[in-house]
């Protein structure tokens, strides 16, 4: 990190402040990050560079940012400590917590930083191993590993999109151009080129000028897949060879999707039945097709899991995996194991019991608990008394569901810490609150392997600027903290450069390699071979699953509608006829991430609910008018803006805010998803909408 006093340095380095970790070129001078670009030769970011990433600067020198460690003291406020004491303190509480309670009395939760940033995640990982608690969570309890279980399910793996060499991309509630820049960016690449595009979404996003649009009713995307399915089936559309080839349960799939004509689903939907024949052929004529789905709009809610399942049914009828446009298989970087498992031997996390498969299935376990059911483990002990939190770059007081029900449970425990960078909502709440360093600050692995259209690419993260204070990488705070509780022997590492030696090692390429490449390093190739083997119970393609029936569960996705839908609770709808959407994503921010950058907060100054002016007009909603939005349990105060852009009927809650801001106040604890529990999150929620 020499640089010359005065003398302007670019480092090539990655951005990590969401999970696309971008590709740029980071100017410092005199110790201080002055700008980022584009780094045009990254493979995946191709130099696109968002509003959010041009203010990493702004970020990383934000006058709010946590410097120092914090206890909090007996008038409600917070002292500043040193980094032994904050350490000494939470080792010794823990203990004793362990000693009364059990170690399954200590929860750990990560949040989406734990996503980009494999550090975080791996060490609270090992961390709780040595400690022995089973209770672990993070932001997969309800967001993104739907999708990942749905994918497993069908193909034994988890095969990425490949829109670069698509000649039909269908995005299905998915607006790049706010989450994604850089997918944006290649797809509108890929249209001038000829391909086709198909846009299924409540809402007409920027790229929908562009294609086929579909303007969706909420919550109905699996009657609209399984529809699309019939049609391909009945219309001789499929990829009969592939299918023979290389799946199976075909047979029961094209039963079972009989009823699902596009009259009946058209119903459902609020589409026209022209529309679905339409991209149906359009999709499966295509020479090579993939979906892009959003990063968990279509995930939370009762027909997630299934959704995901006849979209990745939809991929395998048509010959759409493991070929040049379509769903491919990329290899992820070898990485050490860092968990020590054996540490809570055979105990399951919280709300595993409930949901197995989302636990286990086959050879796969995952170690996260599910959060819906952690509030009454604090509150009321069970199903085991909950008394402490450790939480690592996670707002969950805000992010998690029925959030004031978190902030209560939170309020009760013994102790509670976390590392962030800012004092979140659930900072606020916490006995110690210790400083994180930003990504610019540290010195890490960067892997593009991707949500969506990933890569197999990898770089350094470089430290380019000193940390502010006393901030620290989260993975030295596990570290320490394991070292003064006598798990030495489990944290031998006493610098970046020796952790990312190690986390290289399985790889085959080294730290030296990487200096020597600055712009990064293939590590594998996207396959498109099908000759591997299928890593599914019946070495198939599995159309209809058996694992799934003998779960319980529906072996072939169905439509079920949602409980605020107006067929299940009509009376409840008459009420509160408006279907509100949460998680609705500006470009501005990321999740609650940046509102206290002035650059990005004026241009999106305040908490936003979009909503079509003739529905506004019903209520004499005026537009920029302060509204209260309310269900039958709860409300929060926004400001109304217009769009022609949605459906009407349908409001759009903008995702991030914090307090009587936040939609996570209106949302509610219960598990919806049948196989995964995830929570009803975003696309089905009865509401009402009146003026201030």
């Amino acid at each position: 990190m020499e640089n010359p006093t005065g003398a302007m340095k670019m480092y090539k380095t990655v951005c990590m402040l969401c999970f696309q970790v971008c590709g740029i070129n980071a100017y410092v001078k005199n110790g201080k990050l002055i700008k980022v670009e584009g780094m045009k030769e990254h493979p995946f970011s191709r130099g696109v560079v968002c509003d959010r990433g041009y203010r990493l600067p702004d970020y990383v020198d934000a006058p709010d940012r946590l410097k120092y460690p914090l206890r909090r003291n007996q008038r409600g406020g917070f002292d500043r400590i040193t980094w032994d004491a904050a350490l000494d303190e939470i080792a010794e509480k823990l203990q004793a917590i362990k000693d009364e309670f059990g170690a399954h009395a200590v929860a750990l939760t990560v949040g989406s930083k734990g996503a980009e940033d494999f550090q975080i995640s791996a060490f609270a990982q090992r961390w709780r191993g040595a400690f022995g608690t089973p209770n672990y969570f993070s932001i997969e309890a309800h967001c993104f590993r739907s999708r990942i279980m749905a994918r497993q399910f069908t193909f034994g793996g988890y095969p990425l999109s490949d829109p670069d060499n698509s000649g039909c991309i269908i995005l299905w509630g998915h607006n790049p151009d706010a989450s994604e820049p850089p997918l944006a960016a290649r797809i509108n690449r890929r249209l001038d080129e000829g391909a086709k595009l198909i846009v299924i979404d409540p809402k007409r996003i920027p790229l929908a000028k562009k294609s086929i649009y579909l303007q969706i009713r909420p919550g109905t995307d699996a009657a609209f897949a399984l529809a699309m399915i019939n049609v391909i089936i009945n219309q001789g559309l499929i990829d009969k060879e592939f299918i023979d080839k290389y799946t199976i349960g075909f047979e029961k799939l094209a039963a079972h999707v009989k009823e699902y004509t596009p009259e009946k689903a058209a119903e459902v939907c609020d589409v026209m039945p022209s529309d679905i024949y339409n991209v149906s052929r359009i999709f499966a004529a295509a020479e090579s097709a993939c979906i892009e789905q959003g990063i968990c709009s279509l995930d939370q809610q009762i027909n997630g899991f299934q959704t995901n399942r006849a979209i990745a049914i939809l991929q395998a009828i048509t010959g759409n995996i493991n070929k040049p446009g379509g769903w491919c298989s990329n290899p992820f970087m070898r990485m050490p194991d860092l968990r020590l498992p054996d540490g809570y031997k055979d105990e399951m996390p919280i709300g595993c019991e409930r949901f197995p498969l989302f636990h286990t299935f086959w050879d796969t376990v995952s170690p996260y608990g599910r959060q819906m059911e952690l509030p009454d483990a604090i509150l009321n002990e069970k199903p085991c008394p909950v008394k402490a939190m450790l939480v690592n770059g996670s707002n969950m007081a805000a992010a998690w569901p029925d959030s004031d029900t978190f902030g209560k449970a939170f309020k009760k425990l013994d102790l509670l810490v976390v590392m962030d960078l800012f004092m979140t909502q659930t900072a606020k709440l916490a006995h110690f609150v210790l400083p994180a360093s930003a990504n610019p600050e540290r010195l890490g692995i960067a892997m593009n392997y991707g949500l969506t259209g990933g890569i197999s690419y990898c770089l350094l993260n470089r430290k380019v600027v000193e940390a502010p204070g006393d901030c620290w990488p989260d993975w030295k705070f596990f570290a320490e903290l394991g070292r003064r509780m006598g798990y030495g022997e489990y944290f031998p590492w006493e610098s970046d450069e020796e952790l990312v030696d190690c986390l290289l090692e399985p790889s085959g390429i080294s730290r030296q390699q990487l200096e020597e490449n600055p712009s990064g390093m293939w590590y594998g190739k996207r396959s498109y071979d099908m000759n591997k083997r299928i890593r599914t119970p019946s070495g198939k393609i599995e159309l209809y699953s058996q694992t799934l029936a003998d779960a319980g569960y529906d072996p072939i996705p169905r439509h079920i509608e949602g409980p605020h839908s107006r067929i299940m609770a009509p009376e409840l709808v008459e009420e509160f006829p408006l279907i509100a959407m949460t998680g609705h994503r500006v470009p501005a921010y990321c999740g609650w991430q940046l509102r206290s950058i002035p650059q990005l907060r004026r241009l999106e100054p305040d908490p936003i609910v979009e909503i079509h002016p003739s529905t506004a007009g019903r209520y004499g909603v005026g537009n920029g008018a302060d509204v209260i939005v309310e269900t039958k349990d709860k409300h929060i105060r926004m400001k109304a803006r217009y769009t022609d852009d949605l459906k009407q009927g349908v409001i759009a809650i903008v995702h991030g805010w914090e307090d009587n801001r936040n939609a996570n106040v209106l949302t509610k604890l219960e598990p919806n998803d049948p196989v995964t529990g995830y929570p009803a999150l975003m696309r089905n929620i009865a509401c009402r909408i009146r003026t201030a």
